[in-house]
C-alpha cells in the first residue's frame, strides 16, 4: 500500500508541493472500522475528486487524481481501464 509520504513524495516531484492536507483527507478512514484497508471505496473514484475540488480548490483535481492512480494500480487496475465514478463503481469493478 501506498505510504502518506511516499503519495506526497510524488506530488512534491509532480507539482512542486506535497499536499498533505489532500493525501490526508483521501486516505482519512483507512484504519478506521469497519473499512480499514477498504477505505478506498469512499473517495478514490471520480465522486471523490470532485468533493476534494468542492473541499480543497482547482488544484486538487491532479493531486488527488494522482494519488488514486497511485493506489489504483497497486490493485491491478491500469490506465486503459476506465476510472471509477462512485463507491458503486468501485466496487462493481472489483477493487477495494
Amino acid at each position: 500500500m501506498a505510504t502518506f509520504e511516499k503519495h506526497c513524495e510524488a506530488s512534491q516531484r509532480e507539482f512542486g508541493n506535497p499536499y498533505p492536507e489532500i493525501h490526508r483527507w483521501l486516505d482519512e478512514f483507512h484504519g478506521v472500522e469497519p473499512y480499514m484497508t477498504r477505505h478506498r471505496k469512499l473517495r478514490h473514484h471520480a465522486a471523490g475528486v470532485k468533493q476534494a475540488i468542492e473541499i480543497f480548490g482547482d488544484y486538487a483535481e491532479k493531486v488527488a487524481m494522482q494519488h488514486i492512480i497511485i493506489d489504483l494500480k497497486e490493485e491491478g487496475w491500469t490506465e486503459s481501464d476506465r476510472f471509477p465514478l462512485d463507491k458503486f463503481d468501485y466496487e462493481s469493478m472489483g477493487l477495494w
